[in-house]
């Protein structure tokens, strides 16, 4: 059986050291002596054994907390408002007034529906004594129908009401001020007033692609406020993004998080921590992996067959003085039994 052998990274620093110091002393007589010199630079060097081990996986991930749903209440049409009814702190139930547009428009119509109502009654009495035709009945009730359904709507649309149980986070207009559809909030969009939903809240978290079959629905999460360093909030995933994004190689995963004693805010910033189970990954001495001068690539050296080969690895948690590495290479190496190990 063939096993993959790990160098330190101290020992193959002197490696390379010795192998360039070697070959720029006797330039002129590279040729000759290039044997030799290999055989100078080639110095005895320790390796240990490339074995996988159990770790529990735990990955850690900061956030900043928002409101499980935010609406920016705003009317269908431009128009003067009337009354606003809250003030912005207020909490609302769900179907409370917000506020309330110009009218003025809604009871021309209602009263052109009424007189509607009127004419289609009479057409309706001529039709039942035959003095009226089917077709007239049929084109009057459609138009009853077409001006009820905007009565309807501009009910809806000048009277606001609070989409759900939350607080008003934002009032951007007085009583009597005209609202023009121009943005007034933060985010660019136009409202009157905003709504937040702050029990539960959710968190947004990026996480690494490789972590995507490990993810699943219902997943609990434990959240950590810098403010309440000793509350630990515990959240479940309800939504993994389908796709993976191709610039980040992350996936984003939503968390909702009860909002115990309403301590948590939309905007504080945590961290987030999810235990992903038992996994069997490498784990190796911290001097043994090295990082690319300049960048921030990490890599070891293996050794197969009397040579140090290159191999480009993630890092993932650290335990000390030992670090998890990650690599695709490193896959097919077999772990040895406590027994082979001795040997």
């Amino acid at each position: 059986m063939k096993y993959v052998r790990l160098i330190p990274v101290l020992l193959i620093t002197v490696l390379l050291s010795a192998a360039c110091s070697s070959k720029g002393k006797n330039t002129a007589s590279a040729s000759e002596d290039t044997a030799t010199d290999t055989k100078r630079a080639a110095i005895p060097v320790k390796t240990m054994i490339l074995a996988k081990t159990k770790i529990a996986r735990t990955i850690d991930y900061t956030a900043t907390i928002l409101p499980f749903e935010e609406v920016n209440v705003a009317p269908s049409t431009p128009g003067r408002i009337d009354r606003i009814y809250v003030e912005e702190g207020d909490r609302v139930k769900k179907g409370d007034n917000l506020f309330l547009m110009d009218r003025t428009q809604l009871y021309q119509l209602e009263l052109q529906l009424s007189n509607l109502q009127k004419d289609l009654d009479r057409i309706d009495t001529l039709l039942r004594s035959g003095s009226a035709k089917q077709q007239q009945y049929d084109q009057m009730k459609t138009q009853y129908d077409v001006l009820k359904t905007n009565v309807d709507f501009m009910k809806e649309n000048t009277l606001m009401k609070s989409p759900f149980l939350g607080v008003v986070t934002g009032k951007y207009f007085e009583d009597g001020e005209m609202y023009s559809g121009t943005p007034t909030t933060q985010t660019g969009r136009s409202a009157v007033v905003t709504v937040m939903q702050v029990n539960p809240l959710k968190v947004d978290v990026s996480i690494s692609e490789q972590y995507y079959p490990l993810i699943k629905k219902g997943m609990k999460a434990n959240v950590i406020a810098d403010v309440y360093k000793n509350e630990v909030f515990t959240g479940s995933v309800f939504r993994i993004a389908p796709t993976i994004n191709a610039i980040t190689r992350s996936f984003n995963v939503e968390i909702a998080l009860p909002n115990r004693n309403e301590l948590l805010k939309p905007g504080m910033f945590v961290r987030v921590s999810m235990d992903l189970g038992e996994v069997e990954t490498f784990v190796v001495p911290a001097n043994t992996v090295m990082i690319q001068e300049g960048t921030n690539q990490r890599f070891v050296f293996t050794a197969e067959d009397g040579k140090a080969t290159r191999i480009v690895v993630g890092i993932g948690k650290r335990f000390d003085d030992r670090l998890e590495i990650i690599s695709k290479s490193l896959k097919l190496v077999i772990s040895l039994s406590p027994k082979a190990r001795q040997g």
